[in-house]
């Protein structure tokens, strides 16, 4: 499939013993930074456009840098950032580097708390200024914010226009930089509210600024920012004075887990990566519950506090099928399942012909769902050779056992991925024709004209590289049939919670769609839906719906398969092609506890969801369809 970009992954580390623990313990007090780093590279999946690494030191006296930052663009990021943050060590002598309280008082990134980022930009804005974390400063520590995540939030303008009306003024509008401002805000507020009783108490001085430190609350942070946000996120921060804190969006779209011993509280946006940078078993792990965060205070005090009462049931079903580790527990189960509910449209479409069938799959993320097809294809085949055994009414002979159990499913590595695009080749033709090579194929595995050939993907959503490149290469093997299967169901509608697809006409259903309404005469639904997406509008975010459902009624999806098929034909290609997709049923029976399916629904978990969609199909109609009615 088409690569998609994925909003970004997060990491966190608050030790919670002096850094001198560690290096007796562990033989360095960099125990933190190097689980930092680990965790980081483990989920080098999330994001390869840019990284971020964020540290607080406690307890540092005035004139002494407590806050600590290095940031860096590009698929080597992570590898730069650390390179950055330790150049300083390179001149010291073992002793020194050995020894936790020079460390403390004299080098960066000798701190107790760790935040960690990796970026997949999902709007189009690139650069150093948009990689986090995000450090707003101030000389009183209480009141420097640091803040990174793995959000995509769907009313920044409301937000924006919030924060405007009451005289501040972002630098940027992107709903980061707004985040901050925002919390910021309200951070100051927290602040001087701690002043204002620190002073009725009777404290003076440096008396009323350790008062200050010592009863900031996080949890008020968030429920006085957090409200206004419609979208899904994973907010993760550090104060100067010591607060950490991790929240998740009330719908539950976006993932986070944390684990707790004596020694840390660590979060990360994947259960895997916490179980094997600190080799511990999956159920000593907890997700955070939709609405709820993590916070740690200064002291090491570790709570759990809900900030918003839970607003749905939406984890991303995205996270399973695609960008999550398949090294997760839950998600190789899930991930298989998917792959072995599939069994019976695929034999539809093969005409049951196992014996005459090479089933395969395209790399490397849809890997674990063909081992999921294969097991319900040899369960098939098991049943069908019980059936022959016991319909041959004697005892077999060792001739017709043989026979029998000489059928197999034939499964094949057809596919493989061989080289990226290089994008410094910008002409269209040129990058075309590079793209018809970002696979090859295994020769000679099947029969000429007599095999079928079963690929399976984990998803279609644009349908350019099937186009491009797989079509034409499976076709080198001159099958009779190439039957390719989605393990998700078709991808329908855009995403607006942190995946780069925003736009309708990018979906290979939609074209479908539109294709299979002006083939039968039926662009008045088109001009309807178009008025109807205006008309939802003016109505109360809150009462909105998705007015694009309308425009997929009146076909089947197998009316949209054979449709997508002529557009996703190659014209030297001949074979028959047939598509089969995994039905919403077969989706919530793999993945029963993530229900987010707005990609294939249309049922948006958010407001801001069901407002962003109607404008979709308004920007789609506006630039695209009514242009290409004209020509």
């Amino acid at each position: 499939m088409e690569q998609l970009k994925h909003e970004c992954g997060v990491a966190m580390i608050r030790l919670l013993k002096p850094l001198d623990y560690y290096q007796k313990k562990y033989g360095t007090w960099m125990y933190g930074l190097n689980k930092l780093y680990l965790m980081m590279e483990k989920q080098h999946n999330r994001g390869q456009e840019g990284a971020g690494i964020a540290c607080v030191k406690l307890n540092t006296l005035p004139g002494n840098e407590y806050m600590f930052r290095e940031k860096a663009l590009g698929a080597n990021a992570i590898t730069e950032i650390f390179g950055s943050a330790q150049k300083e060590f390179r001149n010291l002598s073992k002793e020194q580097l050995a020894d936790a309280e020079y460390a403390k008082e004299n080098l960066p990134f000798a701190g107790e708390l760790y935040m960690g980022h990796l970026r997949y930009s999902t709007t189009g804005k690139s650069g150093l200024q948009y990689v986090h974390p995000f450090l707003r400063r101030n000389n009183w520590k209480a009141k420097n914010l640091c803040l990174c995540g793995n959000f995509n939030m769907t009313n920044i303008d409301e937000i924006f226009s919030k924060i405007t009306s009451q005289g501040q003024c972002p630098r940027i509008f992107s709903d980061s930089y707004i985040m901050l401002e925002w919390m910021g805000h309200r951070l100051d507020r927290e602040v001087e509210r701690n002043f204002v009783d620190a002073k009725e108490n009777g404290l003076q001085g440096t008396d009323i600024t350790d008062y200050i430190d010592d009863h900031v609350r996080m949890s008020n942070v968030l429920r006085t920012t957090m409200p206004d946000f419609d979208g899904g996120y994973v907010v993760c921060g550090l104060t100067g004075s010591g607060e950490m804190f991790s929240m998740r969006d009330p719908w539950g779209i976006r993932p986070a887990f944390y684990y707790k011993n004596d020694e840390v509280v660590v979060v990360a946006s994947e259960r895997p990566v916490l179980q094997t940078t600190f080799d511990i078993e999956c159920d000593q792990i907890c997700e955070l519950k939709p609405g709820e965060a993590v916070v740690v205070n200064k002291k090491g005090e570790f709570s759990l506090e809900k900030i918003l009462d839970q607003r749905g049931d939406s984890a991303c079903s995205f996270e399973r099928i695609y960008f999550s580790r398949g090294s997760d527990r839950d998600i190789y189960r899930e991930r298989k399942k998917l792959g072995d509910l599939l069994m019976k449209p695929i034999l539809k479409a093969i005409d049951n012909d196992v014996e005459h069938t090479v089933f395969s799959f395209i790399p490397n993320t849809a890997e674990v769902a063909y081992y999921g097809m294969l097991g319900s294809f040899k369960r098939y085949i098991n049943e069908q050779k019980i059936q022959a055994i016991e319909s041959l009414g004697h005892m077999p002979t060792h001739e017709e056992l043989e026979k029998i159990l000489e059928q197999f499913v034939r499964s094949e590595k057809v596919a493989w991925k061989d080289i990226k695009l290089r994008t410094f080749i910008t002409e269209g033709n040129s990058r075309n024709d590079l793209a018809s090579h970002v696979y090859d194929v295994t020769y000679e595995v099947l029969e000429k004209g007599v095999d079928n050939l079963v690929v399976i993907d984990d998803s279609i959503v644009r349908g350019t590289t099937l186009r491009e490149s797989i079509i034409k290469i499976l076709d080198r093997l001159h099958p009779k049939k190439i039957v390719i299967v989605s393990s998700s169901p078709q991808i329908r509608y855009p995403d607006y919670y942190g995946i780069d697809m925003a736009k309708l006409e990018e979906f290979i259903a939609f074209r479908a769609c539109i294709a299979l309404l002006q083939d039968r005469g039926m662009q008045s639904l088109i001009d309807e839906t178009y008025k109807n997406c205006i008309d939802e509008l003016k109505k109360p975010k809150e009462e909105m719906q998705c007015c694009v459902k309308a425009l997929y009624k009146p076909f089947t999806v197998e009316e949209l398969n054979t449709k997508m098929v002529e557009l996703l034909r190659p014209a030297e290609v001949t074979t028959p092609i047939e598509l089969v997709y995994q039905s919403i049923e077969g989706l919530h029976t793999a993945i029963p506890d993530h229900k987010g399916d707005w990609y294939f629904t249309g049922n948006y978990p958010t407001p801001g969801g069901m407002k962003l969609v109607n404008q979709a199909f308004i920007n789609y109609y506006d630039n695209v369809y009514q242009y290409e009615q004209k020509f």
